[in-house]
């Protein structure tokens, strides 16, 4: 389930839920990219992360 925490950070990792800043924010330093190509990707591909870095270019 997309966005349940535990001690150490967010617990879905095949999922962008763009609430959650800290996921969103791993993501954007991993990628180097801005939140704003991240919103736009997750919008046109949907929540994987696999699709989104693949709309992106990136490596998941």
């Amino acid at each position: 389930m997309a966005g349940l925490k535990d001690k150490r950070g967010f617990i879905d990792k095949d999922r962008l839920d763009l609430s959650e800043r800290q996921a969103v924010e791993h993501w954007m330093k991993r990628w180097g990219i801005t939140r704003d190509q991240l919103t736009s990707a997750h919008r046109k591909v949907g929540h994987m992360i696999k699709d989104i870095a693949a709309e992106l270019g990136k490596k998941r």
